[in-house]
């Protein structure tokens, strides 16, 4: 035996491995394969739906607001919408979420986004999950993302590396990425 093909058996094993478990992920369906690469999995169900008599109740509040001259903030806009009741600035909300309210790094319908802040959103931002598109894309209800605004179903894309939702790509804002703190829920 040369020391060529010594060299070359050392080298196919660890590719024959690799081959084998990549192809043995093929044969799974999108959740399994995610579960098995310890992915983050978002909860996709046809028939979940955000609260429709909370979402009515947060825009109707907002609208009051305006109505008023008053401005519309993505906070209260996000504890009407969603239940959770945490009061303070956006990028607080992670925290404040620690062992009162369950915290994840996996969407589902409901739950509040938590942006981290950054330096051109230094008070962070929150935003409800309203529907799971896949593993890699949401859609949000969410106030103040456009000044005063109220913006429902906007889409939402995981472009984290790790696919963890730990980064973001928001529709309006071309090639920006957010990064995000995680999801809180009930």
């Amino acid at each position: 035996m040369t020391t060529d093909t010594a060299s070359n058996r050392r080298l196919r094993l660890p590719l024959m491995l690799t081959l084998m478990i990549a192809l043995g992920a093929c044969g799974m369906k999108a959740p399994e394969r995610a579960e098995a690469m310890n992915f983050a999995r978002a909860e996709t169900s046809s028939h979940q739906q955000i609260d429709p008599a909370r979402r009515d109740r947060a825009v109707a509040i907002a609208k009051e607001l305006r109505a008023r001259g008053q401005r519309v903030w993505c906070v209260p806009f996000a504890r009407n919408a969603s239940g959770i009741d945490l009061r303070g600035n956006a990028k607080t909300w992670w925290s404040q979420a620690a062992g009162v309210y369950q915290r994840s790094h996996t969407p589902k319908v409901g739950a509040v986004m938590a942006f981290s802040a950054t330096r051109k959103m230094p008070l962070g931002h929150v935003a409800v999950v309203s529907k799971v598109v896949s593993d890699r894309e949401i859609l949000i209800d969410h106030a103040n993302w456009r000044r005063n605004q109220i913006s429902l179903g906007m889409k939402v894309i995981d472009v984290s590396k790790a696919n963890d939702w730990s980064q973001v790509k928001v529709t309006n804002t071309g090639a920006r990425t957010y990064p995000v703190a995680g999801f809180i829920s009930k």
